[in-house]
């Protein structure tokens, strides 16, 4: 486990990353879910697909400074990649335009956009870092992984049971479960809080005997491609431009452009909701919610126990608690999926033969440079397409989507190349070896057999169990076994973790279509998605190496 923190320190040291959290690369891992309408009416629900959720690393919210929504700042973020119009949409001849985007709405985008605003300043601090501590490692002959060991590793102190036991008392009120469920979580917390503090120091000691100029307060976006050559900072020599800002910041930038589509989106279609119930209710001569009474609440079933008994055995793993404890939590959450259900299909009933034209659009990815070099991968070589997946062997939502992506491998075939790339999560314990003794299988011939094996048994995922599926292979085991108990594709995993954390890979499963985040992980999306990339005109080959 041990490298598994170096990894962490790595990503804290030079790109921001707190040991707690697999990336930070983007603000924010999970879409909200949908408010109800202001009248009532649900969001219609989306087309039905397969796509599973996708699992969201922990702690990967970052947060908005407070002071600066209170003080109004408004700072360019340059996250708006194209104007806002006027009228956002059309329903029945009724426009909705942008003063109909909620007060709260427009104060959740305004602190994304403040998250991008403070990112780029920090980004500035921790790119002077990443470069002291590459020459300071160069200096002592040593990789940084070895220089962060010497330095922060060894000199953090092991938290003690009575530290654990103090942080606990102190902070009960917000924790669930009981000291004894969650004390290897505090352990680790407190570990990284103070592995975070010696990476601090160890970069202070470092700025304090370097030659550190920055030439800029203001950390503004390029306003065109001419002042990405701006200089903000000069490191003994070498300068740090707004263009090498911009590039590290990408992953953040798109990420707060989904995020504010998502918003004004979720805003609209409420809005073309109410307009329709409204329309509704005038046809009926009866009020907005005698409607929603008669049309939702008297029609949403009631849970059973049992139910809640089968949900409870299907999710045991990650449930907090045994059934009696979390009964009426799971009841309420059953209820109140059945009631989105049928407020869902209501407002696509209310929906249909109504004129409803949306004009807002949404981002499109940029390209990234995903290194493909070295990683498990099928597929002809030289296609024209590549899909690149970051996963986790113990995530559910990857088991999931394991079987689409099988299904589109034998569908295409040599037209496109699939790489699978690893991201364990923090929250998942078994997942990091997991991905070691996926890479052991490779280098016996056997990975695609080895992962299927590895999703269908997620729940039992510990290293003797991961020995035994090397056996069911028929696997040289001594081979197998030497690999995994020495850590030899530690490292590999590692740097898939760093890589995704520098794409701003924050959950898993998170697929890329020549280097564009793909956001529509169903069949029907990714096939959608494959054959435009296949008819799209080449691009530049981009290196295989980040």
């Amino acid at each position: 486990m041990k490298k598994f923190f170096y990894t962490l320190i790595i990503a804290a040291f030079v790109y921001g990353v707190p040991a707690d959290a697999q990336t930070r690369g983007r603000a924010g891992s999970t879409t909200a879910k949908p408010a109800p309408s202001r009248t009532g009416a649900a969001t219609p629900a989306a087309k039905p697909s397969p796509t599973p959720v996708q699992t969201p690393a922990s702690g990967s919210q970052a947060a908005t400074p407070a002071s600066n929504v209170a003080a109004g700042k408004n700072e360019d973020c340059g996250c708006e990649d194209k104007p806002l119009p006027d009228v956002l949409a059309v329903v029945n001849g009724v426009k909705i335009t942008k003063q109909d985007i909620s007060a709260e709405t427009q104060q959740r985008i305004t602190q994304l956009k403040q998250q991008v605003v403070d990112a780029r300043k920090h980004e500035l601090d921790l790119q002077i870092n990443s470069i002291l501590l590459e020459a300071e490692a160069k200096k002592r002959g040593v990789s940084t992984s070895k220089l962060l060991e010497a330095e922060v590793i060894a000199k953090t102190k092991e938290p003690t049971e009575a530290e654990a036991q103090a942080f606990y008392d102190q902070n009960k009120t917000r924790i669930q479960g009981e000291f004894k469920d969650v004390r290897e979580r505090i352990v680790a917390y407190l570990r990284d809080q103070q592995q975070a503090a010696q990476a601090k120091s160890l970069a202070d000691r470092l700025r304090a005997a370097a030659q550190v100029k920055i030439l800029t307060q203001s950390v503004t976006p390029p306003a065109n491609d001419s002042e990405r050559a701006r200089v903000f900072a000069v490191v003994n020599g070498r300068n740090i431009t707004s263009g090498d800002i911009e590039d590290s910041l990408r992953p953040l930038v798109f990420s707060v452009q989904e995020q504010i589509y998502a918003l004004r989106s979720r805003d609209v279609q409420l809005k073309i909701n109410d307009i329709l119930l409204e329309s509704e209710a005038q046809k009926r001569s009866v009020t907005t919610r005698a409607i929603l009474d008669a049309e939702i609440t008297a029609k949403v079933p009631a849970v059973t126990e049992a139910e809640a008994q089968t949900f409870y055995n299907q999710n045991k793993e990650r449930v907090n608690g045994d059934f009696a404890q979390v009964k009426e939590q799971i009841m309420q959450y059953l209820k109140d999926q059945a009631g989105q259900k049928t407020e869902s299909e209501f407002a696509a009933r209310l929906r249909q033969g109504a004129a409803i034209q949306t004009f807002i659009v949404a981002p499109e990815s940029p390209v990234f440079n995903i290194a493909t070099d070295d990683q498990p991968a099928k597929g002809n070589p030289g296609a024209t397409v590549t899909v690149v997946e970051f996963t986790d062997f113990q995530c559910p939502s990857c088991a999931q989507e394991h079987p689409i992506l099988e299904r589109l491998m034998n569908e295409y075939g040599d037209r496109v190349r699939f790489v699978v790339r690893d991201f364990p999560l923090n929250q998942h314990a078994n997942a990091p070896k997991a991905a070691e003794a996926a890479e052991a299988a490779r280098e016996q011939g056997k990975y695609w057999e080895y992962v299927s094996l590895l999703f269908r048994n997620q729940s039992a995922l510990d290293v003797s169990n991961l020995k035994q599926y090397a056996s069911t292979l028929g696997l040289d085991r001594a081979k197998f076994d030497a690999a995994l108990d020495s850590g030899k594709f530690a490292d590999k995993v590692q740097r898939d973790m760093l890589d995704g954390q520098k794409l701003g890979v924050n959950g898993t499963p998170t697929l890329y279509i020549n280097g564009k985040r793909v956001s529509d992980r169903s069949y029907e999306g990714l096939k959608t998605a494959l054959d435009a990339a296949l008819k799209a005109p080449p691009r530049a080959k981009a290196s295989a190496k980040n």
